[in-house]
């Protein structure tokens, strides 16, 4: 194996101009792919196409219309929406709301449908109608109606009217989601500013689903603003000082750039749309592909410093590193790879990503690297003998102290393994986004003082068609919107039954005593088709009654809840469904919140199987690659602790996995490896060529690759720890415990892996 390693230094030599030439070839190839990727401004890029809630939903969308929106929260600085000014911008925000792009409908107080008695007839019109000559008292009786009525109250305006909302309904032709989302927005942005310039004593505010969409695509351009320069400037100024030297470290930055535009040309090339999760693909590629370049250029730098020419120190630095390079990428590469096992689309984007710039990154590490490094007239600069002795007198405590080491690392693993079952798996989605965007502050506001984006649909099915008018069934759904309105997360429920009972009131001259569900099914058939005969032409009911008339939409707003409370709220509305009703045939609670609610553990579990998958790969590679299955076994032990410890710390300092740190332990299971083998080979070189005994052996890994190992590791988690400047949480959380777990891999590589072999090899010679 040494023979062909050595001989492949040589061969990459004698054929380095090919070798740059072929590799400009592949770099310009790839690269123009780069002008094919798009970012998605789409929440369902989240969900696979086979994930059941977004099925269900699709099926929900399909039977009613689209429910995407953008919600205009309208705040007056005098804590009163019911004066003539503000009703007069309400107005004028409504008027103008309509010719929002894609816009189907409009709803806010003023438009609102309220409907009178006139004899035997139903009266329907806007309930604001020439706000600017109301008087005092007809303001008054606005506000009592409004703040009464259970369709507006909570939903389009606060119990107390000191904000009010403006719902427009979109229907995204979803042709170019790219283009669609941000043409609604921005249009909606510049009503704000031209209605606020208009009436300077009212606050706009701008939320909804629409706007989330939009929010995930300027969080994903963000990053990619500013987490990649920062990433490529801590980058280029810590390897010019741990290799000493600005030519080493240029070329180390050309790999990885090199990597970079090759992968995510490659994505391009196949189509790949950026996601938050997919635009930190090249601070991770630039993070993870800086070790191959690192180990090769370290001893390079090292056989020059002992006398060997440039050549002959290439050639040496081939046969020594390129058998733990290529098993580092390879299992790095697996690890990425695995979470194509995730449920979430991005996740697995994400991993194809990375792995494809670690594959390339190695080829260009023993290539592209080596044959320019030959090309190029360069000095190895002065050994510092201070680090050099560092790394010496490291590996000396760690022999001395290997038995106390031992038991301290044994009981250190265990301590934080033991805070594993602290975590609970949850999350919030809103808090998806940093307070620092404003979509975020923005759906704050909007939960603490009017509606909130947390929505339980249903689709309630009575079983036969015109089914809806039955008084059993309105009754049992009547029955289902008093339960939830008792429940404390609970904010606004949207009925058809509150319309019915208002209606069945207007009938009966407005008698309060009325206001109760009609007794005869023919009776609603009627009241409804006058309604909607008299509704103004977009404001009918399509969103909520479908075409036969069998079924209805009941939407439920709850206030800002984590996924386990959503999760266990609707199982609670699911059993008192069973246990009180008889006439409601089906119910199946779904949304976009209810898909985010169960996406986080349906993805938990689809991540155990690939980190088992990985496992196993990686410890076959391991064992064969070693030559040895005891080495391979043991090997093990440290590449594991380090994401248990990870996690057993998170359980104690925050106690709450969600979406984003459900594939950390996949991923870095890949990372972690690498400097188990590196430390392995360099040991295992040791006891095979030179024959010395284990402890000697330690102390020959230690001087070797020891500081290689440090650079890295500080590489690395410099690079994850930018992840964690992210205003998306899905990023700075997976960066930050990434980054924990890649630290508690070189403790475990430095501290407990030595004194585990010496133990297990003390009187064993090779």
């Amino acid at each position: 194996m040494h023979e062909f390693e050595t001989n492949f230094g040589r061969w990459v030599i004698r054929y380095r101009i090919p070798i740059i030439l072929l590799s400009l070839i592949m770099l310009a190839g790839f690269a123009i792919g780069m002008s094919k990727l798009s970012f998605s401004s789409n929440y369902r890029s989240f969900f696979s196409h086979d994930n059941p809630q977004l099925l269900a939903f699709d099926k929900l969308e399909k039977t009613y219309s689209k429910n995407d929106n953008i919600v205009l929260v309208i705040t007056p600085q005098d804590g009163n929406v019911f004066t003539r000014d503000t009703l007069s911008a309400i107005t004028e925000f409504t008027e103008q709301a309509w010719q929002t792009p894609y816009s189907s409908r409009v709803d806010s107080i003023t438009n609102f449908q309220h409907t009178t008695a006139k004899d035997d007839e139903i009266v329907v019109a806007d309930l604001v109608q020439n706000p600017s000559a109301l008087t005092d008292a007809e303001l008054q009786g606005l506000r009592n109606i409004a703040v009464n009525e259970p369709l507006l109250v909570n939903r389009l305006v606060s119990r107390d009217a000191h904000v009010t909302g403006i719902n427009i309904t979109i229907q995204l032709p979803m042709k170019n989601a790219q283009k669609e989302v941000p043409e609604v927005v921005g249009y909606v942005r510049q009503l704000v500013k031209d209605i606020e310039a208009k009436f300077p004593h009212i606050d706009a505010r701008i939320t909804g689903m629409v706007a989330m969409n939009n929010a995930f695509s300027e969080a994903a351009q963000g990053d990619m603003k500013t987490l990649v320069p920062i990433s490529f400037l801590l980058m280029a100024v810590a390897l010019a000082f741990l290799l000493r030297g600005m030519l080493p470290a240029a070329m180390t930055m050309l790999v990885i750039i090199f990597s970079i535009l090759i992968a995510m040309g490659a994505g391009g090339h196949h189509g790949l749309s950026l996601t938050g999760p997919t635009v930190t693909a090249p601070t991770i590629i630039m993070t993870v592909a800086i070790a191959n370049s690192v180990h090769m250029l370290i001893t390079m730098l090292q056989k020059l410093r002992q006398g060997l020419d440039k050549n002959a120190a290439i050639v040496e630095s081939m046969r020594v590193n390129l058998q733990p390079v290529f098993i580092t990428s390879l299992t790095t590469a697996l690890g990425f790879l695995s979470m194509n096992f995730s449920d979430v689309p991005p996740f697995r984007e994400l991993g194809n990503l990375v792995a494809v710039g670690v594959a390339v990154s190695f080829l260009l590490a023993v290539g592209f690297l080596p044959a320019a490094m030959s090309l190029l007239p360069f000095k190895a600069g002065k050994s510092s003998s201070k680090r050099d002795q560092l790394m010496t007198d490291f590996a000396d405590f760690v022999v001395r102290r290997r038995k106390s080491l031992m038991i301290f690392m044994l009981v250190f693993i265990a301590g934080l393994v033991s805070f594993l079952p602290q975590n609970e798996l949850n999350d919030v989605f809103v808090k998806y986004f940093s307070p620092k965007i404003e979509f975020r502050r923005d759906a704050d506001y909007y939960s603490t003082n009017l509606g909130g984006l947390y929505i339980i649909d249903y689709s309630l099915e009575s079983g036969e068609p015109g089914g809806m008018s039955n008084p059993g069934f309105l009754a049992d759904v009547a029955k289902f919107a008093d339960w939830f309105r008792q429940q404390p997360e609970v904010k606004h429920v949207n009925t058809i039954t509150d319309i019915i009972q208002r209606l069945n009131k207007n009938m009966h001259n407005d008698d309060p005593a009325y206001y109760k569900l009609p007794a005869s099914r023919d009776l609603t058939a009627q009241y409804l088709l006058m309604y909607e005969m008299s509704l103004r032409q977009g404001l009918d009911l399509n969103n909520q009654i479908n075409i036969d008339k069998s079924a209805t939409r009941f939407t439920v707003t709850m206030r800002t809840v984590s996924s386990n409370e959503q999760i266990e709220l609707a199982a609670r509305a699911d059993a008192w469904l069973k246990a009180n009703t008889k006439n409601i045939k089906e119910a199946n609670a779904n949304g976009p919140t209810m898909m985010f609610a169960h996406i986080g553990k349906r993805n938990i579990h689809s991540m155990l199987i690939g980190t088992t998958v990985a496992l196993i790969m990686i410890s076959l590679i391991l064992i064969l690659a070693l030559r040895s299955v005891k080495i391979g076994l043991i090997s093990m032990l440290p590449n594991l602790a380090p994401a248990a410890m990870g996690f057993g710390l998170w359980g104690l300092l925050v106690g709450e996995v969600g979406l984003a740190l459900s594939v950390v332990s996949t991923m870095t299971l890949g990372i972690v490896v690498d400097d188990t083998v590196h430390f392995l080979s360099k040991y295992l070189r040791a006891r095979r060529e030179e024959n010395l005994d284990s402890h000697a052996a330690v102390r020959y890994a230690f001087t070797t690759v020891g500081r290689a190992l440090l650079v890295t590791t500080l590489v690395l988690v410099v690079g994850f720890l930018v992840l964690a400047l992210s205003n998306f949480k899905l990023n700075s959380g997976m960066g930050t415990l990434t980054a924990i777990v890649i630290v508690f891999a070189l403790a475990a590589d430095f501290l407990f892996l030595p004194p585990l072999l010496m133990k297990i090899e003390e009187k064993k010679h090779v």
